[in-house]
């Protein structure tokens, strides 16, 4: 691993931030749902020297000279995500999940076009409509919601809401849903109003790869997604869809939504994929959903309850208004983050507090499972969120806790 020699000789101040997060994430359990830890490999190859490098345009079809390596980068790339996904046309070059849909609307919606998507407070995410993003901005958006009493999706009901609202698109995809979908079901409603369908697996991308959630490609009309989720390659965005909309698909990317790639992130995503097509990949999704289902367990069994009752995917999403009502989300997430647990606060269905401190907290296990955790490791880490909840500002219990933290952080190093 690099010490950053070179950085502190220009500038010490970004070398000390650069040394700093990397004991923070060394030292902590980082749940965020949507962080993980890419290898040395992926990292070296973002650090590369095509940082340097503008290629406008697309392999074979650049407007700057000297782009033969950067296109034999994109190409690794595109092919092996279409190996791992059985995508007919494959665009790496989005800068974000959000970049992707971005592309995917603007190649064939136009303003004030109707978009059908899940409400944000109930898993959804901001790029599928919220008024604060582009898309809710641009497009007449409605919200379909999971079942107030069981959690998960109404597909009947969103069926329903597509017939009266008839709109150009469906979303679908999100990102604090635990459960699996149901993208045939929700590929009926779109076809019943003649909408388009875009499958957002920005969480699931790597779950999907390695066959652990159904696919939507081949379903739903475009699939766009991160690459540095549950998958561990270069930080970006992708969009697969049929050869049939792949011309309108890179012209909006490129230059419609966006100028020069960024080619180092391309090579992540290259190494990245490549070594989700080992099959020690597959091993590795498929620990991220058992470690989520028993730290789901873990918590219910302190008496805490989850949305939808448990989990099928890398996340939990706990509901503390009946176990702890007093306390918010928001609480436990500067709670926790105290003794070295990072996760985020998080809406849950039919929220009843503000969305900047909201009544749920979501955890994920994609990056404890990188660092080799097991179901064992991961029942301690659920006794340990518990404890810090159930005792909030006890200095003893915390550390107690703290201890345990870094017990399981020197157990199970990252990057040494």
């Amino acid at each position: 691993m690099s010490d950053y020699e070179r950085v502190r000789e220009v500038d010490p101040a970004v070398a000390d931030a650069l040394v700093g997060e990397r004991e923070r994430q060394n030292g902590t359990l980082a749940m965020i749902a949507s962080e993980n830890h890419v290898s040395e490999a992926v990292m070296e190859a973002q650090s590369s020297e095509l940082t340097n490098k503008y290629a406008e345009g697309y392999p074979g079809k650049r407007y700057y000279g000297g782009c033969e390596f950067a296109d034999d980068v994109e190409e690794l790339a595109i092919e092996r995500a279409k190996e791992l996904f059985g995508a007919e046309h494959v665009n790496v070059q989005p800068h974000s999940g959000s970049s992707a849909n971005m592309a995917v609307y603007f190649a064939t919606l136009e303003p004030g076009d109707k978009i059908l998507s899940l409400d944000l407070t109930h898993g959804g995410h901001l790029s599928h409509g919220h008024t604060a993003n582009f898309a809710g901005q641009l497009y007449d958006v409605e919200h379909y919601e999971v079942d107030a009493e069981t959690g998960r999706l109404d597909y009947d009901s969103l069926r329903e809401k597509a017939e009266s609202f008839d709109p150009d698109m469906i979303v679908s995809g999100y990102s604090a849903y635990p459960r699996e979908v149901e993208w045939e079901e929700i590929q009926a409603a779109a076809d019943a109003v003649d909408a388009l369908h875009t499958a957002d697996i920005a969480h699931i991308t790597g779950l999907v790869a390695a066959g652990e959630h159904a696919s939507p490609v081949g379903v739903a009309d475009f699939v766009t997604g991160s690459t540095h989720k549950t998958i561990r390659a270069g930080r970006g965005g992708i969009i697969m869809c049929d050869e049939e909309f792949a011309g309108d698909v890179d012209s909006a990317v490129f230059p419609g939504a966006q100028g020069g790639p960024l080619m180092h992130n391309i090579a992540g995503k290259a190494v990245g994929f490549g070594e989700a097509l080992e099959p020690e990949f597959e091993a590795y999704a498929e620990q991220v959903v058992e470690n989520a289902k028993v730290l789901g367990e873990t918590l219910q069994d302190h008496g805490f309850s989850l949305v939808s009752g448990g989990t099928d995917t890398h996340l939990v999403l706990v509901d503390l208004r009946d176990s702890h009502p007093d306390i918010s989300g928001g609480d436990v997430e500067e709670e926790l983050e105290a003794v070295g647990i990072v996760l985020n606060a998080n809406t849950v269905p039919d929220e009843t507090r503000s969305a900047f401190d909201p009544s749920g907290i979501r955890a994920g296990t994609p990056a404890l499972t990188t660092r080799g955790f097991d179901a064992e490791a991961m029942e301690t880490v659920g006794d340990c969120i518990a404890k810090v909840i159930d005792n909030v500002g006890d200095e003893e219990v915390y550390a107690e806790v703290a201890a345990t933290v870094e017990d399981l952080c020197n157990e199970y190093p990252l990057y040494e």
